[in-house]
């Protein structure tokens, strides 16, 4: 019986949430069991283009170190704000969500091969956090019961932590803050055009096509299939 909860709860969590939340925690559980180690996940550029060890394209932001207080602190906020996201302003537009996975990955890449940074997941989860702080600005935060705030300074708040665990805040607010100017300030200024158009090969795979109100159904389509037996009365 709580398997089967267990195994609803896990199922309801949205499709893009639960994929990445799952791949972080399998890495992690591989590390410690020993099957992998973290030298051959994390981000290295010359490994990558040179000996083509694309792998650690992704491999380098489902690792959050060994498990711990660190790892559990990521892990939470990851899963909360991915799931906020996803149920959230970008429900019904898993496309769209997708295509900002891919966006802040692709910027956090590109400036991991300047700075000194082997994974980038924490920077990741900064900036889901952001994203979702900017759109819901008059929610009132608490930070382990300590602080007191709205939702738009919470990014802040985490970047301080991150801080004092010695953590690297260089990539972290930057992508999420491109992504949301982007997204949702520079289409809406005068003259401002969106940028950030989702591919149409991402809606065609992870987005439920509209149904097209003109449509007549096929007679088997139909609820009830085929009107058998039906005609008209002789001599009527």
């Amino acid at each position: 019986m709580a398997y089967q909860s267990l195994r609803l709860e896990y199922l309801q969590i949205p499709p893009v949430s639960r994929a990445y939340t799952t791949a972080c925690v399998l890495t992690t559980a591989a590390v410690q069991l020993e099957l992998i180690t973290p030298f051959q996940l994390y981000f290295n550029p010359e490994l990558i283009f040179k000996h083509f060890q694309i792998w650690r394209l992704i491999t380098n932001f489902l690792f959050f170190g060994p498990v711990g207080f660190n790892f559990l602190f990521n892990m939470i906020f990851l899963y909360r704000y991915c799931r906020m996201l996803e149920e959230g302003s970008f429900r019904g537009r898993t496309a769209d969500f997708v295509f900002m996975f891919l966006f802040g990955g692709f910027l956090m890449t590109l400036f991991g091969l300047f700075v000194s940074l082997v994974f980038l997941g924490q920077a990741f989860t900064i900036m889901l956090v952001y994203v979702w702080s900017r759109r819901n600005p008059y929610v009132r935060m608490n930070f382990f019961g300590l602080l007191n705030f709205q939702a738009p300074f919470l990014p802040w708040v985490l970047m301080g932590f991150s801080l004092l665990l010695g953590n690297s805040i260089i990539v972290d607010l930057l992508v999420g803050h491109i992504y949301f100017f982007l997204e949702d300030v520079f289409p809406n200024q005068p003259g401002g055009i969106r940028i950030l158009k989702t591919p149409s090969i991402l809606k065609a795979i992870f987005d439920t096509p509209d149904e097209d109100p003109n449509y007549n159904p096929l007679p088997e389509e139909r609820p009830g299939g085929f009107a058998w037996g039906e005609g008209q009365r002789l001599g009527g």
